[in-house]
């Protein structure tokens, strides 16, 4: 029986494909594998790129393009497209097994072909080629075809390189690029080399595409049936969010780590699934372990959750990994040891203890009392004022002296008080109180600790984490990115005793979004140099997109109906296209924005629902907090204007903390970046008025 593979930008065409036709898609695969090899009705075209090539017939309108084997019965299924579309793609590529990487390449050989006469003609007037330097041993060492070569010898600038980034392999790309930016042949082979799962095989055979594809995971997978491979496109946006690429996969599947270890990476760069796919990996090697996979809110636990249940079926291996957040955790620890149910305060009845409280100093506001408690007294666990009199205030703008140090400590009693009179705990509070819990426990909660978005939480959330495993191998796997930070929380992991010296890896490739997305959105954060867990400055260096589509679409409209009407409008052109109505999202600043949206949508006839409506098949719905960790192929950020982004209530007025001030809009930011590379396809931002500052600094 014919077995059949397919490619990952599969998952992509078919997601976007009407339900008729996916339908006859599941047919035309059904009917695949019930015929042999010499049952098939695969066409073959004149002039392709590569004789391996073949067409399927899908329906009237749409064909299939697989890549067929010289011999043997295992076939890739590359994507569905329309006939002449699908044509074009077939005559046009070129497979090959990098001899080098025993990986599976894909090359677009008749546009480098249409390309190289003008490359050589430019060539002919440039007296210093890029690639002069370099011998043609090692080119061929470090994977370059040697029918690449020829067009590699006549590029004279690296924009001719960058011209063909959407043309040539990534690993090929990759290497070249390193070349091009002064690395030696040894240096880029480590970089190239190490993005591999396994080591390089010793020998590769160029004819052995199911091999090639094997070990290409993140281009391609092999599956076990019908069984499987239906299962994949029932759900074939969430198998597309859980392919690894290479470099994740070798951090994820380390088969050990001596200690604490960090993978850091901007937005759409894996991390999330990296530490999905360790768990899972972790829960598999060890019978008895406990894994405690977690993160800073709930909304973000329950995707992590669902996600788990899609990367096994294992029950066992389920019911290994416990995902919970962090608030939670702390909330069940201090419940067992009280005997009872903690109460957490209420946000209005706390903001009026800080109010009454700053009423008793000279002039210090409410907001600063409750972050200076907040990010120096419970961030150090100070318990008395000698210790918060001698404590660094990192990250706090306004200076004070030892009177106002004990106004302020007076102040923090006060609260602290009244939350204790009223058995009333803050979750940062409980965090504190259930990390002394666990550290006086003779045994470890939990065997490994997987942390997701862990450039958001508190340092007395760090200290549960730390006290939850014992420091050892595999104890903690952590992934961050300071540039995503939307909370007030700065955090140095070697103080809270987390070392990760020599066990961290940053990830730069973005695999979700497209790169006219991600260009517009790191223009977002121009000027932001924002500290890692670290301790170093975290850069966007290198991070970079090879997916392309759409630009993304800025609009401006007089009054807020107006804009609800057009995000309507947009929506049911996205829902017309095909696109699933949970893969497309709304995001808004405030609660006030994200109510007027759904109330529209909903006039209009189209499904709503919250972010945590995890089975609804409706647009989701929610604040920007919300889309946190959360992935879809559209998306809508509406009321990005001066009035509400950056939300005035978030910012510490400036003559107040100068400090503060520029942590606040850096974090307002952030949050913006992070809404707007939620979105895989196409991203759609809205404002009326005028624009938010951070649109016009783009």
């Amino acid at each position: 029986m014919a077995r059949l593979g397919i490619a990952k930008d599969f998952l992509a065409d078919y997601a976007k494909l009407q339900k008729p036709v996916q339908k006859a898609v599941d047919a035309a695969i059904e009917k695949f594998s019930q015929h042999t090899h010499a049952g098939l009705h695969l066409e073959k075209l004149a002039k392709s790129k590569d004789s391996r090539i073949r067409t399927i017939r899908v329906t009237d309108f749409y064909r299939g393009v697989v890549l067929a084997p010289d011999t043997g019965d295992e076939f890739l299924l590359l994507t569905v497209l329309p006939h002449d579309d699908a044509n074009a793609y077939a005559v046009s590529r070129r497979f090959t097994v990098n001899h080098a990487l025993g990986v599976l390449e894909v090359r677009n050989q008749q546009a480098l072909d249409s390309i190289e006469p003008a490359l050589r003609q430019a060539a002919a007037n440039t007296p210093q080629l890029l690639f002069a330097s370099v011998n043609d041993a090692d080119l061929i060492r470090l994977g370059i075809d040697a029918d690449v070569l020829p067009i590699v010898r006549v590029m004279a600038t690296e924009a001719h390189l960058q011209a063909l980034a959407n043309l040539l392999p990534a690993p090929q790309f990759d290497a070249l690029t390193g070349l091009a930016a002064g690395l030696t042949p040894e240096e880029v082979w480590q970089e190239v080399s190490q993005q591999l799962v396994d080591v390089p095989p010793a020998d590769v055979d160029p004819d052995d595409i199911s091999a090639a594809a094997a070990r290409t995971p993140d281009r391609f997978v092999m599956v076990s049936g019908p069984n499987e491979l239906a299962q994949i496109l029932a759900h074939p946006f969430d198998a597309w969010r859980n392919f690894l690429h290479p470099m994740q996969r070798h951090v994820a599947y380390r088969p050990s780590y001596a200690g604490p270890a960090l993978v850091t990476g901007s937005a759409g760069t894996g991390k999330t699934v990296t530490a999905l796919h360790r768990a899972v990996f972790l829960a598999q090697q060890v019978p008895d372990a406990s894994i405690l996979l977690t993160t800073f809110t709930r909304n973000l636990a329950d995707a992590l959750d669902r996600q788990v249940g899609l990367l096994t079926d294992d029950p066992q291996v389920r019911e290994r990994i416990e995902v919970l957040n962090v608030d939670r955790l702390a909330y069940r620890i201090v419940a067992e040891s009280l005997g009872q149910q903690p109460t957490i305060v209420d946000q209005r009845a706390l903001r009026n203890l800080w109010g009454q409280a700053a009423s008793s100093t000279d002039g210090l506001s409410a907001v600063f009392l409750e972050r200076e408690w907040e990010q120096v007294v419970l961030a150090q666990s100070l318990t008395d004022s000698a210790g918060y009199l001698a404590a660094r205030r990192h990250g706090r703008g306004t200076p004070l002296k030892r009177e106002q140090r004990l106004q302020v400590w007076d102040a923090i009693q006060q609260v602290t008080s009244a939350l204790r009179a009223d058995n009333s705990f803050t979750h940062l509070q409980l965090a504190d109180e259930a990390a002394r819990i666990v550290a006086a426990r003779p045994d470890p909660l939990y065997r490994h600790v997987i942390v997701d978005e862990g450039q958001d939480l508190h340092p007395a959330q760090w200290r549960l984490l730390r006290a939850a495993v014992t420091a050892g191998p595999n104890d903690l796997f952590i992934v961050a990115d300071p540039h995503q930070r939307i909370y007030d929380n700065h955090v140095s992991l070697g103080s809270l005793g987390v070392g990760i010296r020599g066990r961290s890896r940053k990830l730069t490739v973005n695999y979700r979004t497209t790169q006219e997305i991600l260009a517009w959105a790191v223009r977002l954060l121009t000027g932001i140099a924002p500290t890692g867990l670290d301790d170093q400055p975290d850069s966007l260096d290198g991070y970079r997109s090879p997916i392309h589509g759409r630009r993304p679409v800025v609009a401006a409209y007089p009054d807020r109906d107006t804009e609800y009407t057009r995000l309507a409008e947009q929506i049911r052109t996205w829902l017309d296209a095909g696109v699933e109505p949970h893969a497309i999202a709304v995001a808004a600043r405030n609660s006030h924005l994200v109510h007027g949206a759904r109330d529209a949508l909903t006039v209009a006839g189209i499904p709503v629902s919250s972010t945590t409506a995890s089975k609804s098949n409706a647009v989701r719905v929610g604040t920007m907090h919300a889309m946190k960790g959360l992935e879809f192929r559209c998306l809508a950020a509406i009321g990005v204007d001066a009035g509400s982004v950056p939300a005035k209530a978030a910012v510490t007025a400036a003559d107040e903390d100068p400090v503060s001030h520029e942590h606040d809009l850096q974090r307002e930011r952030c949050l913006l970046f992070v809404a707007c590379t939620r979105s895989r396809d196409f991203l759609y931002v809205s404002h009326t008025g005028q624009p938010s500052p951070f649109l016009q600094t783009r």
